[in-house]
């Protein structure tokens, strides 16, 4: 069976060419991909072009967001891709991560709830595990420090209070958000959640460091406690 490599294809139509000339807004995720992967492989009797192994990627994951969350072991079991290009692809993304993160010398000012969303939902909603995250905040609501504190199964994390304030006092914050995810896509707070919440609230009293909020985010949506009155 003959295949048609990229080099083969019409000039116009090759990925990065259109990439050159168009800018990358224009490309498919099946050709974004492809150039993520730069050539093609063999695998078997098998050979697959970059657009072939961007197709079949799709295909098994069921879209962009779920090739972001395949991990190293699920990504090579796909026909074509070794550890060489799983690794491109899991760069890529990672990548693409932190720069959604990145925010320069300028200290992100939370004024509501989806000023946190906004800042943290490109890369905790790809999670696939549950991470449990303290946003610490100056006295004038600042971003100061952000940490992971927890990084628990699919459905629990464990968190302790010593580990959430140690966080504050070190950078000296005037309050604390509380954030995490539900790799589930439903945002909603568990019982388990509130429970949590509730208990660290009342340790932020003792110790004079306010717990202004705990949000949720999951399936491109999020939950404010505070909003919600279980705060």
């Amino acid at each position: 069976m003959d295949y048609l490599t990229i080099k083969e294809m019409p000039e116009d139509a090759r990925p990065r060419e259109r990439l050159e000339r168009s800018g990358p807004g224009a490309l498919s995720n099946q050709e974004l991909l492809a150039i993520t992967l730069r050539t093609g492989s063999v695998a078997g009797e098998k050979k697959y072009t970059a657009i072939d192994l961007a197709t079949q990627l799709l295909k098994k994951f069921e879209s962009l967001k779920g090739v972001a969350q395949a991990d190293f072991a699920q990504l090579t079991e796909v026909s074509g891709i070794g550890p060489a290009k799983a690794s491109q692809i899991m760069t890529a993304f990672e990548l693409g991560k932190r720069v959604a993160m990145f925010s320069g010398n300028t200290k992100p000012i939370i004024r509501q709830p989806t000023d946190v969303f906004d800042y943290f939902r490109d890369q905790m909603s790809l999670l696939t595990k549950e991470i449990f995250r303290v946003v610490a905040l100056d006295t004038k609501n600042r971003i100061v420090k952000e940490q992971v504190i927890s990084e628990g199964t699919l459905n629990a994390s464990i968190v302790h209070p010593r580990d959430v304030f140690r966080v504050a006092i070190v950078h000296s914050a005037a309050s604390v958000i509380l954030l995490h995810n539900h790799p589930s896509g439903d945002p909603t707070p568990s019982q388990e959640d509130i429970t949590l919440t509730k208990r660290l609230v009342e340790v932020g009293k003792i110790m004079e460091i306010s717990v202004l909020d705990h949000i949720i985010i999951g399936g491109g949506k999020f939950s404010s406690m505070k909003e919600t009155r279980l705060l």
